[in-house]
């Protein structure tokens, strides 16, 4: 049996967390945690965070202290947040960390078939769709997906998507993100959406991934909350997990 913490239980993906762990045989929910409780964790092997990014790297600096694996679905972490986590984990061989931009399976595999196809087409947009309650834009499955593709085409010596554009309205053709044009969409209806469009000379590739409600990010996080005790160090993305 594996003793799992929830923080940020009483939010939307907080409260999908809860009903899921509760339901697997092999795990228990020990502790429920929000903003203003204590750092109480009741003997939790693994902690779950669903919070919000400004406060998130603290909470993964205070479970490492307290010698408890973290899967993390929070995002908005940038390099150097990443890099005083790994370097904590140093003091911790023995924890593990699990940070994730997105536990969809559909969405995993997505990012991963982007950076596979990345080299072999001359442009690449991505359009990422979610509802309007979310803070953060582009997602961070978007900046993942994109620096992959990115790093793909660099490896490959694939030059920059061809784009003629000089007279445009700020905001127009989206934000950069290392070289890939990223648009964010926010509208009411929607839950977890991305498109990666490749384009060659008279063909297009669309790589699209949707997640119609919650649910579907519990696979992953089941995943992960039962890897994460045997995987020490920081893991950054759920296909580090997986058999790809």
């Amino acid at each position: 049996m594996i003793n799992v913490a929830v923080l940020g239980a009483a939010g939307r993906m907080g409260t999908t967390v809860v009903n899921a762990v509760e339901a697997a045989p092999d795990l228990a929910v020990v502790a429920k945690l929000d903003a203003g409780d204590d750092f109480t964790f009741n003997g939790a092997n693994v902690a779950v965070d669903f919070t919000v990014p400004s406060v998130t790297e603290d909470n993964v600096h205070k479970l490492i202290d307290a010698g408890i694996h973290a899967v993390v679905g929070t995002t908005g972490w940038t390099d150097a947040a990443l890099g005083r986590v790994r370097a904590h984990l140093a003091e911790a061989p023995e924890v593990g960390v699990l940070i994730a931009p997105n536990f969809a399976l559909s969405a995993v595999l997505s990012m991963r078939f982007a950076a596979i196809a990345a080299p072999y087409f001359e442009s690449v947009e991505i359009i990422e769709l979610h509802h309007p309650d979310k803070i953060d834009a582009p997602s961070g499955t978007a900046l993942h997906t994109a620096r992959g593709a990115a790093a793909a085409r660099a490896a490959a010596g694939i030059a920059a998507s061809p784009d003629a554009t000089t007279d445009e309205l700020d905001g127009a053709r989206g934000a950069t993100v290392d070289g890939i044009r990223v648009h964010s969409v926010r509208l009411r209806g929607l839950t977890a959406h991305e498109e990666i469009l490749f384009g060659n000379q008279g063909e297009q590739l669309t790589i699209r991934t949707d997640s119609f409600d919650r649910s579907s990010f519990m696979p992953g996080v089941l995943l992960a909350i039962r890897e994460v005790v045997g995987r020490p160090g920081l893991t950054f993305g759920l296909d580090g997990y997986l058999s790809l």
